[in-house]
């Protein structure tokens, strides 16, 4: 028997939650405290520190009123973006709930009878009718809490960003805590949310289902669903948006009209700073909230047919929300050691920060896990092993979830390496910008390449060492184990949107380029932990898919997957080509919406007198629009290939190519959104790099203007759609697939196949 008891395990996991939503809370207000007004000189905006401009005799307080005016507009064409946004998505949740319910629902005809259960033929469990309902209901509360959670991540950042930049006045140490507070803002209230939105849905189908714990969490898996298919039109949708925008700012603006990034004069520049907390915020959120719940369902699923299950082992099986609750703890620890014990008081010391977190949270999670494993697990269990139990230990256990956790934080650093400034890769990159933007891609493109080869042996190794331990289970709680710090991983990953906003911001407001070289600085270094954050993303869903695809197989009844089947090596070769049609629909409709931004933009610098000479203001309103417009229509196809590939290979080929379909996309999947992700950011770093001019090689690239920073600029043009749209939602098509053919595996199972029964 466990130590922990099942009231133990009821109390610990609300309480970690609400202590979570509390900090988050406590953040909000710390931030809150930085006034969009102009101080007095004696209240000094609430502080007693001084800022640049008392430095320089240039206090100028129509700056703060234009930093708010600019943060209205940018959190207006937010919020106006993401409501149109989800009256589409608002109308696609509908529709799909009412096919689960049918799909399910008419597995046994609609009956309401019980019916003998799944893996133990001699009980009965509860009606398919009512586990279609329950679905259904799980599938909805995942997509709602999934929206949410998105929603209420743009809106911190949006509140976040002007702050950030009047706080640069005083220093970069000040600018950093502001933006890094606001990101974990975000990720404490994502974390926490999705944790107990998921803890009370269990009890409360408890309630119904009683001891048919495999029908409870057969049913739950629908959370899973929900919040990743809200999530691929959140990062389609927003990544869409943010690059059609970037590119038609940057082609026009700094290439073509030779002025500075974020300039007011751009017509585009509203739209641009706009996508950066749809895409990269509110997509990212709801991304991050998928990978949760998916690999919190998985585990589930496996082990309500494990001895968990089977011994209604209450403690044993919310194993994978305790090993959650903790990593809320240890977050809020970490956090605290960049925001409270040490203070930045150099721009070298930041991305070194931001590093420590990754690091300090990895070593606290390590400790958290081996308690938590010690407490709430028998020393001895069984896990479900396709048809058979195989026993495992609690120290096992703790292995798979720490190799999960470690393959993440090496799978960060190598990240980091082809993507940092600060070392030879993008360095390297920057250097072949000399002989034009043509070497700039090959090199580019080469790097993003050889980038996957390190994070897929680590997924490799994980994934060989966690199965050998304990199964499907064992892969399910190494995604788990790599997510667990997630709430530390949001606060970085949100900081650098919010500190590009305040660069943005502090350039159009018309601030001292002092305060823009800190700004400049602060986003550097979340260009490279946004990386991090995507390479923690697509790691997590390698393992999150494999475990899904498990227990798929074994809840569809497929006993082998026999590759060497012409049933299922079409589906491999099919699955394989996924992620290529999917990336070619995305970089295409960033590509004609990118157009259109473009020709817009031409338009108002040809034809508005005295745009350029920045006596006339642009008209912001035309292009924020054609971004919401264009990201709109263009992210429903790409969605719907996701969503329906896995129905229709399920209803019309069988579980036998669905699963080739799944392994093919899988393998294809992951390899193009590491080197896509990576090769993007290494783009936009290099770029960063010519600009900052902070080394002596830095400097031979330069200056800003010159041949060869327009061509990082072309390298970082090409790169944004790869790193932002692209890159970042294969690892949800690989995700929502997997899930989605999970949920739908009672259905294929009884009527799928129905090409090959009649041929």
């Amino acid at each position: 028997m466990a130590i922990l008891s099942a009231l133990g395990t009821e109390v610990f996991i609300p309480i970690a939650a609400v202590i979570g939503i509390a900090f988050a809370v406590v953040q909000w207000a710390l931030v809150a405290r930085v006034k969009l007004t102009p101080a007095s000189p004696a209240s000094k905006n609430g502080y007693n520190d001084s800022l640049i401009e008392e430095e320089e005799g240039l206090n100028d307080h129509n700056v703060v009123v234009r930093c708010e005016e600019i943060q209205r507009a940018i959190s207006e064409g937010a919020t106006s973006f993401l409501f149109t946004e989800y009256q589409y998505v608002g109308v696609f949740m509908s529709i799909f709930a009412v096919v689960i319910f049918l799909f399910l629902g008419s597995v046994e005809g609609f009956s309401t009878k019980s019916q003998p259960c799944t893996y133990s033929k001699d009980k009965y469990c509860k009606p398919a009718l009512f586990n279609a309902l329950f679905s259904t209901a799980s599938f909805l509360l995942g997509a709602i809490t999934s929206l949410v959670s998105g929603f209420l991540g743009m809106k911190i950042a949006t509140y976040a960003n002007a702050r950030t930049t009047l706080e640069a006045r005083k220093g970069v140490g000040k600018a950093f805590i502001t933006a890094f507070r606001s990101g974990a803002v975000m990720g404490f209230l994502l974390a926490s949310s999705g944790l107990v939105v998921l803890y009370i849905t269990i009890n409360v189908f408890k309630l119904y289902y009683g001891d048919d714990w495999e029908g409870l969490f057969e049913s739950i898996t629908g959370y899973g669903l929900g919040g990743s298919s809200m999530a691929l039109f959140g990062r389609v949708g927003g990544g869409i948006y943010t690059k059609a925008a970037d590119v038609g700012a940057d082609l026009v603006g700094k290439v073509e009209r030779n002025i500075p990034e974020d300039d007011p004069r751009n017509p585009a520049v509203i739209a641009d700073n706009v996508g950066d907390n749809v895409g990269d915020i509110a997509g990212m959120g709801s991304d991050l909230f998928g990978s949760y719940a998916e690999s919190s369902c998985a585990a589930l699923v496996v082990a309500s047919i494990s001895s968990f299950g089977i011994n209604h082992d209450f403690t044993g099986m919310c194993y994978p929300l305790l090993v959650s609750s903790v990593g809320i703890i240890v977050c809020l620890i970490t956090t605290l050691f960049a925001t409270d014990f040490f203070e930045i008081k150099a721009v070298k010391e930041i991305e070194p920060a931001l590093k420590k977190q990754l690091i300090i949270s990895t070593a606290l999670m390590t400790v958290g896990i081996a308690i938590i494993s010690w407490l709430a697990l028998p020393a001895k269990f069984t896990i479900f092993n396709f048809g058979a139990q195989k026993e495992v230990t609690n120290w096992g256990l703790f292995f798979c979830v720490a190799i999960g956790l470690w393959a993440g934080l090496i799978i960060g650093f190598v990240t980091e390496y082809y993507t940092s400034n600060a070392y030879s890769p993008v360095q390297d990159v920057a250097d072949s910008c000399r002989t034009g933007a043509a070497t700039n891609v090959i090199f580019g493109l080469a790097l993003g390449y050889k980038s996957v080869i390190i994070p897929i042996f680590a997924i490799a190794v994980s994934i060989y060492v966690s199965f050998s331990i304990a199964a499907m289970y064992g892969i399910a709680v190494a995604a788990l184990g790599m997510l667990s710090t997630i709430a530390t991983g949001l606060a970085i990953d949100a900081y650098g949107p919010i500190s590009d906003n305040a660069g943005g911001i502090a350039e159009m407001a018309g601030m001292s380029h002092r305060i823009r070289e800190r700004t400049d600085a602060l986003d550097a270094a979340g260009n490279t932990t946004a990386a991090i954050g995507k390479g923690f993303a697509i790691g997590s869903a390698a393992l999150v898919s494999l475990a899904l695809f498990g227990a798929f197989v074994s809840r569809a009844g497929v006993k082998v997957v026999d590759v060497l089947s012409p049933k299922v090596f079409i589906g491999l070769i099919v699955g394989a080509m996924l992620p290529y049609w999917f990336s070619a629909m995305t970089m295409k409709s960033v590509g004609s919406a990118a157009l259109k931004m473009v020709e817009e933009v031409r338009r108002q610098f040809n034809t508005i007198p005295g745009l350029m000479e920045g006596t006339a203001k642009p008209d912001y309103a035309t292009c924020v629009k054609i971004s919401t417009d264009a990201s709109i229509k263009e992210m429903i196809p790409p969605g719907a290939l996701v969503m329906l590939t896995p129905l229709i290979v399920g209803t019309l080929f069988g579980v036998e190519t669905l699963s080739g379909v799944l392994a093919g996309a899988l393998v294809s999947g992951v390899q193009i959104a590491i080197s896509a992700s990576n090769t993007g950011g290494a783009w936009d770093n290099a770029k960063k790099y010519i600009e900052a001019g902070a080394s002596e090689h830095a400097r031979t690239l330069g200056p800003k203007g010159s041949d060869c920073h327009k061509a990082a600029v072309i390298g970082d043009t090409i790169g944004d759609p790869l790193k932002d749209t692209s890159g970042p939602s294969l690892n949800i098509l690989i995700k929502l697939m997997a899930v989605e053919s999970l949920v739908f595996a009672p259905f294929f199972a009884t009527h799928g196949g129905l090409l090959f029964k009649y041929l």
